[in-house]
């Protein structure tokens, strides 16, 4: 199949929005896009538009990409990030910067038509982002040290930005937490994981000291958090307003998808059992969407029900970072 699709390369006219199967590799990588992608028709973050991250070997690995439909070719941009998020009309793309040392990223935040509105160059690497409900603002994790979250002695570094202000915080972790009705200090405070309700001001973040993890509930304006539950990382809160999704440690040390339903403070699982190590998505207020692993050859995005008689769905293969505009 390889050898035909290089055949046709000296008979294919690749115009506008024409399907790109093969073209010119980039800095040696495969010369074949594995997903067929469209190429010249403009992506929007219009109402409803299910984005991610391209992560199909080929050219167009790493762009941002939307799925007009299941199975059909995918229309990539030209914007190269590590992770991405959306909502109403905002973006937000995160990317390191090659040949950085010590290593850095780029915060990029996009306006509707992908083009970048405000760039931003931290230490660190990409690790999370997100938008609030509203647009208004974007949120980052960045990990200074370490490569992972199974990594030991990693440092992490969240921060903020106020769309409409300009506001830039580089990190929270000045934000005042209380654990247990006291306030909590530690020398190895990290934060990571933002999610932001549709008010704008009520915020989920994990809390990570001394080999515990905690949900913390906090305040914008206020600026000030609350540890409502152990054993919890990288929340994603429902549209209602009522569920916090986690990832929640295992004993064998990989983490599955928990839900806690916020008025009881009871936790649920949904059917998918499989190891995660992503902030998922709330599609609606039923439905998560996430990022698998596919052994060590890629990343799949995947849909579950929270219901647990519900069953997992494999929604876009050989991608990662879902998102809904």
């Amino acid at each position: 199949m390889r050898k035909l699709l290089l055949g046709l390369l000296g008979t294919l006219v690749l115009v506008g929005g024409g399907i790109t199967y093969v073209v010119a590799a980039r800095g040696g990588g495969p010369a074949a896009n594995a997903q067929p992608v469209v190429t010249g028709e403009p992506i929007t973050l219009s109402p409803g538009t299910v984005l991610f991250r391209n992560a199909a070997a080929g050219p167009a690995y790493g762009q941002v990409a939307a799925l007009a439909a299941p199975g059909a070719p995918r229309k990539v941009a030209d914007l190269q990030c590590d992770r991405f998020a959306a909502a109403r009309g905002t973006g937000i793309c995160l990317r390191a910067k090659p040949g950085s040392l010590p290593p850095l990223s780029e915060v990029l935040v996009l306006r509707p038509d992908l083009q970048v509105r405000h760039r931003q160059t931290l230490p660190g690497t990409p690790s999370r982002a997100r938008v609030s409900p509203d647009g208004k603002i974007v949120s980052w994790t960045l990990f200074v040290t370490g490569d992972s979250y199974a990594a030991t002695g990693f440092s992490t570094r969240s921060g903020l930005y106020e769309v409409d202000t300009g506001r830039l915080v580089k990190s929270i972790e000045e934000l005042p937490v209380f654990v247990d009705g006291r306030r909590y200090f530690a020398h190895d405070v990290n934060y990571w994981g933002i999610t932001f309700g549709a008010d704008g001001n009520r915020f989920y973040v994990t809390l990570g000291s001394k080999n515990k993890t905690y949900l913390i509930e906090a305040d914008y304006r206020s600026y000030r958090g609350t540890a409502i539950l152990e054993n919890a990382e990288c929340p994603s809160l429902s549209p209602d307003g009522r569920r916090v999704a986690f990832k929640q440690k295992n004993p064998d040390s990989t983490w599955r998808i928990a839900v806690l339903e916020l008025a009881s403070r009871r936790v649920s699982y949904p059917p998918e059992s499989r190891h995660l190590d992503d902030q998922v998505l709330w599609r609606d207020n039923t439905t998560l969407l996430y990022a698998l692993q596919r052994g060590d050859k890629g990343s799949d995005v995947w849909s579950t029900p929270i219901s647990p008689t519900g069953r997992p769905a494999l929604l876009i293969p050989d991608a990662t970072s879902p998102a809904i505009a």
